[in-house]
C-alpha cells in the first residue's frame, strides 16, 4: 500500500491487551486494513476500512484514558510510518506494534511484537517473539530473532495441550493465550 497522508483503518477500539508480554494492559487498538500475508488463522477482515488522516487517528485514539497503543492489522507496517508515529507520540502514546516481520520498523516504535510468518523477514528490531504454534519447528524460526521474550500461542486455542508440552520441554518459551477471547472481550 502506498504511503500517503491518509491511512486505511479497519477499526480503533479500547480494551485489554490479550496476548504476549503486555497481557492485561489497558490499550487503544489501532487496527489497519491490508496485509501482505494470507494466514489461514487470521481473525481480521483486512480488506475494509475508512480513510483517516494522522490527526484524525490521533484524535480518536486520544479519547481513551490509556496511552498504550497497539498498532496491528493485517500488517500495520504497510501503512504505519514515522509521520503518523510522531503525531501519536505528540499525544503521549507508547506505541507497541504487532507485525509479521516482513517490513522494517520505524525508529519511533516503542515495542515490537513479531509474530513471524513466511521468510524473508526485514524487521530490524524485535522486543517480543510470538509464534502461533502448529507443531512446526519454532527453533528454526526463533534463531533469526534476538529477544529473551519468546511466546508460543496455540493456534486458535485448538492445540493447547501440544503447545504446553512443547513449552515444558523447551523452557525458554512462555505460553501466550488469547485471553481476550477467553474473557469474551475485544
Amino acid at each position: 500500500m502506498k504511503k500517503t497522508d491518509k491511512y486505511l483503518v479497519n477499526e480503533i477500539f479500547y480494551s485489554l491487551q490479550g496476548e504476549g508480554y503486555y497481557t492485561g494492559t489497558p490499550a487503544v487498538f489501532l487496527r489497519f486494513s491490508g496485509c501482505n500475508r494470507k494466514c489461514s488463522f487470521c481473525d481480521t477482515d483486512h480488506f475494509h476500512g475508512r480513510e483517516m488522516t494522522g490527526e484524525e487517528i490521533a484524535r480518536e485514539c486520544a479519547q481513551y484514558p490509556s496511552r498504550h497503543l497497539v498498532a496491528t492489522g493485517g500488517e500495520p507496517l504497510m501503512q504505519l510510518d514515522s509521520a503518523l508515529l510522531r503525531i501519536l507520540k505528540a499525544e503521549g502514546f507508547y506505541v507497541q506494534i504487532e507485525t509479521n516481520g516482513s517490513l522494517p520498523t520505524p525508529p519511533e516504535v516503542d515495542w515490537v511484537t513479531c509474530s513471524p510468518k513466511d521468510a524473508p523477514w526485514e524487521i530490524n528490531h524485535v522486543d517480543e517473539l510470538k509464534i502461533v504454534y502448529q507443531g512446526q519447528d519454532v527453533e528454526e524460526t526463533a534463531q533469526f530473532f534476538d529477544t529473551p521474550h519468546r511466546f508460543l500461542q496455540p493456534c486458535s486455542g485448538l492445540n493447547i495441550k501440544e503447545t504446553i508440552e512443547y513449552i515444558l520441554d523447551h523452557p525458554t518459551w512462555r505460553l501466550s493465550l488469547q485471553t481476550h477471547k477467553l474473557l469474551d472481550i475485544r
